[in-house]
């Protein structure tokens, strides 16, 4: 029988890391769930009203909002995701806001 690839339970993990967001300094937590040498998968739970200070672009890479509401922006425009949205991260400098108590999925390609 073929080996299964590893499974996370998104919503367990996202339980977690918001707990530990909501008593973090900086209330945020994250974990990485796949790594390989082509993507990355990474949970990020964020306490109402954290940010994720504006950023370079990765190559390409997608948003998916696991619970909450989440503010995308750019020097020029902004989206307002919401629990089952999934959005293209621009290939530009962006930043993320939670709109409440937030995890999201970040899923990069890395070449």
């Amino acid at each position: 029988m073929p080996e299964h690839p590893a499974v996370s339970s998104i919503d367990a993990v996202a339980a977690e890391l918001l707990s530990e967001a909501r008593v973090h300094g900086s209330r945020r937590a994250a974990r990485t769930l796949v790594s390989g040498t082509s993507q990355r998968a990474t949970l990020i739970a964020l306490g109402d009203g954290a940010e994720l200070a504006e950023h370079d672009s990765p190559p390409a890479a997608t948003l998916q909002v696991v619970d909450g509401t989440v503010r995308l922006h750019t020097q020029d425009a902004e989206w307002t995701l919401e629990r089952g949205q999934l959005a293209v991260v621009p290939p530009e400098r962006h930043g993320l806001q939670a709109l409440g108590d937030a995890v999201v999925l970040l899923t990069v390609a890395l070449r």
